[in-house]
C-alpha cells in the first residue's frame, strides 16, 4: 500500500529535479513558440509592406496618371481643331501637338505598367479593353485631322462637317468608353490598396498580441522558476534567468515598438500623403476635361451642354481645391480660369468666335491658356509634394522592420541557453 502511495506522490509531486526540468522543458517551448511566431509574422507584416509599395499603391498612382492623361489628350485635340491651320496661331498648334504627342507616350506606358501590376483576369481585362478603345479613339482623332487639313481653310474655331463628325465621334469614345474605362481600372487600384492596408493591419494586430502573448507568458515564467530556484536552493538571484528575463522583456517590447512605429508610419502615409495625391490626380484630369469643355463649346458651335457641363466640373473643382489646398492657392488660380471660361463664354454668345478663340489660346496673363497653365502649376506642385512625403514615409516603415524577422532567432536562442545554464548548476547538486 505504501508503494502505491509513494507513486501516485511522484507523478502528482514530482520530486525537484522532475520538476525543475518540467519547468524549463515549458519555458523553452514558450520561448519555441514565441521564435515561431514573432519570426514568421514579421516577415509576413515586412511583406506586405513591401507590396504596398512596389505593387498596390504603384497600381492605384499609375491608374489616377492614365485617367489624367487620357482628360489631357482629349484637351490637346480639341486645341489642335481649335486653332485649325490659322498662321498666327501655329504656336498653339504645334504646342498642342507636342502635348498630344506626350501624353499618348505616357498612356502607353501607363497601360503597360498596369499590366504588370494588376493582379487577376478582371483587371487585365479592363487594361486590354482601354487599349483596344484608345485604338479606336486615335483612328478618329486622326480622320478629325485628315478631313481638316483638306477641306477648304475655316475661320478659327469652326470645324468642316466631315471633321467635326469625326471629332465628336473621337470625344464619345474618350467620354463615353475610356474615361469610365480608365474609372474602373482606378477604382480596382484603390480597392487593391485598400486590401493591402487591411491585411496589414490584421498582422500588426497578429503580431503585438501574440508578442504579448508568448513574451509576457515567457517572463511569468522565467519569474516563477527564478521564485522556485530562489525557495528550494536558497538563491536570491540566477544571472542566467535574470539576463533571460532581460532579454525576453527587450524582444517583445521591441516587436510592439516597431510593429506600431511602423503602422503609424504608413497610416500617415497614406491618410497624409497617398490620399491627397489621389485626389489631387482626379482634381487635376478633372480641371483638363473641364478646361476642354471651353474649347468643345466653341467648336459645337456654342452648345449649352458644354457650358453646363464645365459649370459642374467648376464647382467640383472649387469644392476639391478648398479641402485639399492649405493656403488657397489652388482654388484662387482654377477661379481666375474660371473667370477665362465665363469670358470666352460670353464673347462667343456675342458672335466673336475668333476674338474667343484668341482668349482660349492666348499666352498672356488673362488669358485662359495662360491662367490654366498658372493652376496646373500649382496644382502638380501640391500632387508632387504629397508623392514625394509618401514615398519618403514608405521607406521610413520599411527601414524600421529591416533585420526584425531575423533578431528573434539569435535572443531567444540566447534566452533558451541561459535557462540551460540557470538550471544545470541546479541539477548538478542532485547526481
Amino acid at each position: 500500500m505504501s508503494a502505491v502511495v509513494m507513486a501516485t506522490r511522484r507523478l502528482f509531486r514530482p520530486e525537484t529535479p522532475v520538476r525543475l526540468r518540467l519547468w524549463t522543458a515549458l519555458v523553452i517551448g514558450v520561448a519555441v513558440a514565441l521564435l515561431a511566431a514573432s519570426g514568421l509574422l514579421l516577415s509576413q507584416l515586412r511583406d506586405q509592406v513591401r507590396i504596398i509599395g512596389g505593387a498596390a499603391a504603384p497600381q492605384a498612382a499609375t491608374a489616377a496618371d492614365l485617367y489624367f492623361a487620357l482628360s489631357d489628350l482629349d484637351a490637346q485635340v480639341a486645341r489642335m481643331v481649335l486653332v485649325g491651320d490659322a498662321a498666327e496661331l501655329s504656336g498653339s498648334q504645334l504646342d498642342a501637338l507636342g502635348t498630344y504627342q506626350q501624353r499618348s507616350r505616357q498612356i502607353d506606358e501607363d497601360l503597360q505598367r498596369s499590366l504588370t501590376t494588376v493582379t487577376g483576369p478582371a483587371d487585365r481585362a479592363i487594361v486590354l479593353e482601354l487599349m483596344h478603345d484608345l485604338a479606336v479613339y486615335r483612328r478618329w482623332v486622326w480622320q478629325t485631322l485628315t478631313a481638316q487639313s483638306q477641306a477648304p481653310p475655316q475661320p478659327p474655331g469652326r470645324l468642316p462637317p466631315d471633321a467635326l463628325g469625326y471629332y465628336t465621334q473621337a470625344t464619345n469614345v474618350l467620354h463615353l468608353r475610356l474615361l469610365p474605362t480608365a474609372d474602373r481600372l482606378r477604382d480596382a487600384g484603390e480597392s487593391r490598396l485598400d486590401r493591402a492596408y487591411a491585411a496589414k493591419a490584421t498582422t500588426e494586430a497578429w503580431t503585438v498580441g501574440l508578442a504579448v502573448l508568448l513574451g509576457g507568458g515567457l517572463v511569468l515564467l522565467l519569474l516563477i522558476l527564478q521564485a522556485f530556484l530562489a525557495r528550494r536552493f536558497r538563491r536570491l538571484l540566477n544571472p542566467a534567468l535574470a539576463l533571460a528575463t532581460v532579454l525576453t522583456l527587450g524582444l517583445t517590447a521591441g516587436i510592439c515598438l516597431v510593429v506600431a512605429g511602423q503602422g503609424q508610419r504608413l497610416s500617415a502615409a497614406r491618410n497624409d500623403h497617398l490620399t491627397p495625391y489621389l485626389a489631387l490626380s482626379r482634381a487635376r484630369a478633372l480641371s483638363y476635361d473641364a478646361a476642354a469643355d471651353t474649347s468643345r463649346y466653341l467648336l459645337s458651335g456654342n452648345l449649352a451642354l458644354y457650358r453646363q457641363d464645365f459649370t459642374g466640373k467648376s464647382a467640383q473643382l472649387a469644392e476639391v481645391a478648398g479641402q485639399l489646398d492649405a493656403d488657397g492657392q489652388v482654388r484662387e488660380r482654377w477661379l481666375g480660369y474660371q473667370r477665362d471660361h465665363q469670358r470666352v463664354v460670353a464673347l462667343a454668345g456675342s458672335g466673336r468666335t475668333r476674338a474667343a478663340v484668341d482668349v482660349v489660346t492666348g499666352i498672356r496673363r488673362g488669358d485662359a491658356a495662360f491662367d490654366f497653365s498658372y493652376f496646373d502649376a500649382a496644382v502638380g506642385a501640391a500632387a508632387t509634394a504629397r508623392k514625394a512625403g509618401f514615398d519618403a514615409a514608405l521607406r521610413d516603415g520599411e527601414r524600421l522592420l529591416t533585420g526584425w524577422p531575423l533578431i528573434p532567432l539569435p535572443v531567444l536562442g540566447v534566452v533558451m541557453l541561459l535557462v540551460l545554464l540557470g538550471v544545470r548548476a541546479r541539477l548538478a547538486e542532485y547526481r
